[in-house]
């Protein structure tokens, strides 16, 4: 039997963007192929975390 990793959203989130902002999202997914949720996802994971935050975590 053949088992897959499947990766299930834990938070469901909407996000209203500005048409420009559609626009490039759509243009860069197409250009790296990649679907918009991994774009977006690895957009937050390099957010920036201040110390304060870092040692309450």
């Amino acid at each position: 039997m053949i088992m897959t990793n499947k990766k299930w959203a834990v938070k469901r989130i909407t996000v209203n963007l500005a048409t420009q902002e559609a626009e490039k999202l759509e243009k860069y997914c197409q250009q790296t192929g990649r679907p918009a949720t991994d774009v977006i996802r690895e957009l937050i994971r390099s957010l920036p975390l201040s110390e304060d935050t870092k040692e309450k975590g």
